[in-house]
């Protein structure tokens, strides 16, 4: 009966996070299909390089939700009900404090970051009106990410779930209108890339004003630890997004000199797909991490590893049917994003594809395991996962294989990393599985 009831909780929540996590992705996508098609090769190359800030937005907006998310499961798991507004009353607390750093920066520093990134001429104009609004709508973006953890983890997977979908489809919607009817240009495209969180709050707001929800904002000041406890258990989350734009910057950086900005429209192709598969990956470990952190405060250990079973499982079935259509539509996907018909556009974009996405499964393994172990409050194991995979093998070897085959050692840094970092990363499960339970995080 227990098993039944758990695979009917695994498939709740890991399916409705995976289409929520789908949807939210297709903020990015939908620009650049839009942009693409309305303001061609110079358009693309522009949010290509804008991108990677948004990145860190949505990384640390993930880092205070998830963080807090954890936390606030567990504690209501043990029935520490004050503990868990606590948590929910930092977390908002960390996402205004966040939200302030990326306004100042969005008022005050887009000029030096894209000039840093190699931006000139019409190109630089486009991506510092990208990345001026992207970063003053930051106070949504965190918000967001704060209020859909939250309610996830309050037994609420299908409101989150509509509000990620609610927010990506209107993003859509309102690309087309801004960029074409409306003539607004790369402005158009992140504007509505911007009131999308918005319209997903509206969406989150029944939820929270009809009182609905179990998380409700305390008279506590930010305390050191409880801050650090939310960090440090989203700090995975973060890295994981974080690295995303990072690799972008290094990878838009040798592909500039390689093959200039046609190779960076390319790029944009494929990094942009790439954010779409790996939500996939980061729905299935965000569906677990309430199911994981749930059992782990009731001291359920072994239903932790059950969890994880399933979610390996579902993963490496989504990474066989990923690939498979990556290498077999290549072309036709390129193509989409191809509205000028570049032969050489189309030429690297293709190579590219079928080349970088063979880390399907590693990378899928890598997010996974890494909620794994945050969730059941051990974050150190993860967060040298995520800083291994986000930065200290990437980019050396980005560099590396660059020098050593050109364009399409590029392509193979991120299944190089994600493989070398997965057998870590099981090394890390291994040695954990053998630890007493007693000897698990706090």
């Amino acid at each position: 009966m227990k098993s039944k009831e758990n695979i009917r909780d695994f498939g709740k929540y890991v399916s409705l996070n995976v289409m929520g996590m789908i949807g939210l992705s297709c903020y990015i996508l939908a620009d650049t299909f839009f942009v693409s098609k309305g303001l061609g090769t110079d358009g693309l190359a522009a949010l290509n390089l804008a991108i990677p800030i948004y990145s860190f937005i949505h990384g640390s907006g993930l880092m205070i939700g998830m963080g807090g998310g954890t936390r606030y499961s567990i504690c209501k798991s043990r029935n520490d009900d004050k503990e868990a507004n606590r948590t929910f009353t930092t977390a908002v607390y960390l996402a205004a404090g966040f939200a302030l750093l990326f306004m100042l920066l969005g008022l005050f520093a887009t000029g030096t970051i894209l000039r840093l990134f190699g931006a000139q001429g019409r190109v630089y104009e486009m991506s510092n009106t990208y990345l001026q609004v992207i970063l003053l709508f930051a106070p949504a973006f965190l918000m967001n990410n704060v209020l859909l953890c939250f309610t996830r983890n309050d037994g609420a997977p299908q409101r989150a779930m509509a509000a990620m979908i609610g927010g990506s489809l209107s993003n859509v919607v309102l690309d087309w209108v801004f960029i074409f009817p409306c003539g607004m240009g790369i402005f158009g495209a992140v504007f509505a890339t911007g009131l999308a969180p918005i319209i997903s709050m509206m969406i989150l707001s029944p939820h929270i004003l009809k009182k609905r929800n179990g998380f409700h904002f305390a008279r506590c000041l930010p305390q050191p630890g409880r801050v650090g406890k939310i960090l440090s258990s989203g700090l995975p989350s973060l890295v994981t997004e974080a690295s995303s734009g990072i690799v972008m910057i290094v990878f838009n950086s040798i592909i500039m000199g390689l093959e200039g900005n046609v190779g960076v429209a390319a790029y944009g192709v494929i990094a942009n797909l790439s954010l779409v598969i790996i939500a996939v990956y980061t729905g299935i470990a965000q569906g677990i991490q309430p199911l994981i952190s749930r059992s782990y405060g009731a001291g359920r250990r072994e239903e932790m590893l059950v969890f994880l079973r399933y979610a390996l499982a579902v993963m490496a079935v989504f990474s066989v049917v990923i690939y498979a259509c990556v290498f077999l539509w290549a072309s036709p996907i390129a193509a989409v994003f191809n509205s000028e018909n570049n032969a050489r556009l189309q030429e690297i974009a293709r190579e590219g594809l079928r080349l970088y996405f063979t880390a399907c499964p590693f990378a899928g393994f890598n997010v996974i395991i890494a909620v794994y172990f945050t969730s059941g409050a051990n974050p150190l194991p993860a967060h040298i996962i995520s800083l291994l995979r986000g930065f200290v093998v990437i980019i050396p070897m980005a560099f590396l294989l660059s020098s050593a085959a050109g364009l399409a050692g590029v392509w193979c840094t991120f299944p190089v990393t994600e493989a070398l970092v997965a057998v870590m990363g099981v090394l890390f499960f291994i040695r954990a599985k053998k630890r007493p339970a007693s000897m698990a995080g706090a």
